[in-house]
């Protein structure tokens, strides 16, 4: 019988949900939390065998809480669009892996490795935005914007609609729990349709779709493999809003991590492998993305508990990116350490996310420029920030910062 009171979305919990978390591994490693209907996988050896198990393990409805049906009035909102599924992160078997090899072609590493310079250009020009004015919300100014705009110019979607976008992106987010009331939820459903009907329109921009961007690359290719474009909607929608998810909450999360350490991490003080390794450790210590969820297939057993077929299953990777039985003195950050082997931040298996290395790649930028054009970076006070209340993600919706303003060298009159 267990002892604890798993509440992830409480205020204790919320700020610090890693002893509750070890508890969990040591005393019920596979935690059914009867108010959410859920099995809680929390030990990285059960979280891996779930996740490298898609026929016992479903993939669909991998986001929502709760694959149940949703109220009347949210889904007569939604029935003026179309499906939310399948897409990459909600698939499963041959229609999954259709859906990565066209997206498979765009994000590989040479390609990735060509937007370096668009996506320190946008860096700098972010903190251009801010920097004269001594303090800042780097959540709203900085590590939603960048992500983004990034994303935008990959799918070719004009800039001027990245806000709209994080807006929709985040009521998308918010309809996937289940602990908003009817009147929010429905106001989140208008905001899915809206973004896919937005999306849809893009596609009419693109009849002749010759262009390089990814759109019309995916359309070109449902084109050629009878795909149709609401499938296309579907993956485009996919992309932007897991494309922001990790990168902004990972942009927050070091932030605040390495202040509380008291690291040097600007960018002129660290070498090209060290800045990879801080941005993997930053990814396991705080992982952006706690975990997603699946539906048992078949009956089965996991580290001694029965799963019947239709048990919703977390696969908890923010739990298990903390489990000492893999890694050494996990609870101690450690920019030097190389635990990429062991990191679930990016899920495993058949649905690894397949923007890691872009991922990877704006943080290995956004952070350390960060610190080097802020000297003095620091949070605006004790309790600046104010944490994101949502059960799959860890991170921040606000996050106040200060930092030293340089001296305006004065202009001289003649």
């Amino acid at each position: 019988m267990t002892t604890f009171r798993y509440d992830p979305l409480s205020d204790s919990q919320l700020d610090n949900p890693y002893p509750m978390y070890q508890r969990m591994r040591d005393e019920c490693p596979i935690f059914f939390d009867e108010t959410r209907n859920v099995w809680v996988v929390t030990r990285h050896e059960d979280v891996l065998t779930v996740a490298l198990d898609p026929e016992t393990y479903s993939s669909e409805n991998a986001v929502r809480l709760s694959a149940g049906d949703e109220p009347d009035e949210v889904r007569e909102v939604l029935q003026q669009g179309w499906s939310l599924t399948p897409n990459l992160t909600e698939s499963d078997g041959d229609q999954h892996r259709q859906l990565r090899a066209m997206v498979g072609r765009v994000f590989t590493p040479g390609k990735v490795a060509q937007l370096d310079p668009f996506i320190r250009k946008t860096t700098d020009e972010l903190i251009d935005g801010f920097i004269d004015a001594g303090h800042t919300d780097i959540i709203e100014r900085y590590a939603w914007p960048l992500p983004l705009i990034t994303m935008a110019q990959i799918l070719g979607i004009p800039q001027d609609d990245v806000p709209q976008l994080h807006q929709w992106s985040y009521d998308w987010l918010r309809l996937s729990e289940s602990a908003h009331s009817l009147s929010d939820r429905v106001k989140y459903a208008h905001s899915v349709v809206a973004m896919q009907h937005y999306i849809m329109g893009l596609f009419q921009d693109k009849e002749a779709p010759d262009g390089d961007d990814l759109i019309s690359l995916l359309l070109q290719s449902a084109q050629e493999t009878s795909m149709d474009t609401v499938q296309v909607m579907q993956l485009v929608m996919n992309l932007i809003i897991a494309g922001h998810v990790t990168v902004t909450r990972a942009i927050g999360n070091g932030i605040v991590t390495l202040l509380d350490h008291q690291l040097d991490v600007r960018e002129s003080q660290l070498d090209e492998q060290l800045i990879k390794t801080m941005v993997d450790e930053i990814l396991r210590f705080e992982s952006p993305v706690q975990g997603l969820f699946r539906t048992v297939m078949t009956d089965t057993e996991l580290g001694g508990e029965r799963l019947r077929r239709g048990d919703r299953v977390m696969v908890h990777w923010g739990a298990a990116n903390r489990d000492e039985r893999v890694i050494s003195d996990p609870e101690w950050f450690d920019i030097e350490r190389k635990t990429s082997r062991h990191n679930l931040a990016f899920g495993r298996g058949i649905h690894a996310c397949l923007g890691a290395p872009l991922a990877r790649l704006q943080l290995q930028i956004a952070i350390p420029r960060l610190f080097e054009r802020l000297p003095g970076l620091r949070l605006a006070s004790p309790d600046s920030w104010i944490r994101d209340r949502i059960l799959i993600a860890r991170g921040f919706v606000s996050l106040e910062l200060r930092w030293d303003q340089r001296e305006k060298t004065p202009q001289r009159h003649t």
